[in-house]
């Protein structure tokens, strides 16, 4: 068979490409099961939620996502519904998966300490439930949660109330 190789040169000696069929779009991954009854998908979103659930579980981490994806999730929450994939992206390769992961932090919390307890905590959990590798994790400090954050919160309905 002929084929035109990526400078336009017609190649006999070019092998067509596999007919394995691709992964749909979004999907991270399609293996064949071991005993050939079937394929499993996993999908992007999946890979995402891992993630997502591995960062909240760290000590330290007040909030996943920045302004716009914290407002969309008092939105939600409003609405009795959750992201836990907010505040996550992920690229997903056949084997492997790059994680960005933005937080609010509380404070007094070392910084550092947290994006690194972050990282080994996506890292175990898509490592050990997705089976992918992770290549990377990158963590993005968005803000830091205060205290008095909360008691603000809570002051606004009590004043409003007295109006």
């Amino acid at each position: 068979m002929d084929l035109i190789d990526s400078n336009g040169t017609e190649s006999a000696s070019m092998t067509p490409r596999s007919s394995t069929p691709k992964a749909p779009a979004g999907t991270s991954r399609v293996e064949d099961s071991p005993n050939g009854t079937g394929k499993t998908v996993i999908n992007d979103g999946v890979v995402a939620k891992v993630a997502g659930l591995a960062a909240r579980d760290v000590a330290g981490v007040h909030a996943l996502g920045g302004g716009a994806a914290r407002a969309l999730g008092a939105i939600r929450e409003a609405m009795k519904s959750t992201d836990v994939s907010q505040g996550v992206s992920v690229e997903v390769g056949e084997t492997q998966v790059a994680v960005d992961v933005t937080i609010v932090a509380d404070y007094p919390v070392q910084l550092q300490q947290v994006a690194n307890d972050i990282r080994t905590n996506v890292i175990r959990a898509v490592e050990d439930l997705v089976g992918l590798e992770v290549t990377e994790v990158n963590v993005t400090i968005v803000d830091i949660h205060l205290p008095s954050d909360d008691d603000a919160d809570s002051a606004e309905p009590t004043k409003a109330a007295l109006r």
